[in-house]
């Protein structure tokens, strides 16, 4: 099938694209990497009347890191240029490593951080991400600019806190301190599908030894990425042996309320979901024993 006919556009400054939306609000839709947009209407799935194409935009390309570690990464950064940027191999290596599971090398090489976020497709790679790493999305409309945070950001299956006027136009990480060990895993019917389960574990230890803090992010097993609060508090206070890590699944197992559907079972994606949140504390305990981020 073809799209609808729609008028299009192809602004040359971010006040340009905001004043576009702002002229034609919920008829209008951003087109950045396409790699969600452009299916949708061959389908008819989405019928927009305009389409303000953001790619000639200066400014949004790049990934750039603070001297306290925190990473700025614009809305059309693609997801290759994440995978390869040697800046987030410092601070927050696990964002590099995840791109490089996101889609096939062609739909990374066009596909977008402000896509995908927006987007928000609940077995998609960076939403999760951005919450495990308590990122914040910078909105901006021609009235102004808000800041969210990824949880507030993310309400359920592909819908955000967006407003139809306003353009994501970066994502903020802030700089991960101390000892911090790292672990991503998913599984996915074929390589470069969407997760059937995938889970985003951060841990940091003290001195002694004992973890101080921890984030287990699951994705793929509900409407949006979650973070696993019980599973967290849990493993505070507690050195990360593997009796500890498999009491963690269970929990994460125990958590979990995923629904079925044609690709998994419900039982399958909290069998998997504990699996893959067991893998990632493990190897984030790996990283840890070797000096961590």
């Amino acid at each position: 099938m073809k799209p609808v006919r729609f008028e299009y556009f192809a602004p040359q400054s971010i006040d340009e694209a905001l004043d576009l939306l702002s002229q034609h609000g919920s008829d209008a839709k951003v087109l950045a990497g396409g790699q969600s947009l452009m299916p949708l209407m061959n389908m008819r799935l989405s019928r927009p009347a305009i389409i303000v194409d953001i790619n000639r935009l200066q400014g949004l390309d790049k990934v750039e890191t603070e001297p306290g570690g925190a990473i700025t990464c614009g809305a059309l950064v693609r997801h290759r240029t994440l995978e390869q940027a040697t800046d987030v191999g410092g601070p927050a290596p696990v964002l590099a490593y995840a791109a490089r599971h996101i889609g096939h090398s062609q739909i990374r090489n066009r596909g977008t951080v402000g896509g995908s976020l927006v987007h928000a497709d609940p077995a998609a790679e960076l939403p999760a991400l951005a919450i495990a790493l308590e990122a914040q999305v910078v909105l901006r409309s021609a009235a102004g600019e808000r800041l969210l945070e990824a949880t507030e950001f993310f309400i359920t299956d592909l819908t955000t806190a967006i407003e139809p006027d306003e353009l994501l136009t970066d994502m903020r990480v802030p700089g991960l301190t101390g000892d911090w060990g790292w672990g991503f895993h998913e599984v996915c019917r074929r390589d470069g599908d969407f997760a059937l389960a995938g889970a985003v574990s951060l841990v940091r230890t003290g001195p002694s030894g004992v973890c101080d803090d921890a984030r287990v992010t699951l994705f793929g097993v509900g409407g949006t990425p979650t973070r696993i609060t019980a599973v967290e508090t849990a493993l505070v206070g507690t050195k990360l042996d593997d009796r500890t890590l498999a009491g963690a699944a269970r929990l994460v197992e125990e958590s979990l309320d995923p629904a079925s559907d044609i690709h998994a079972s419900m039982e399958y994606r909290k069998e998997v979901g504990a699996v893959v949140a067991r893998r990632s504390l493990e190897d984030a305990r790996t990283r840890l024993a070797v000096g961590g981020i």
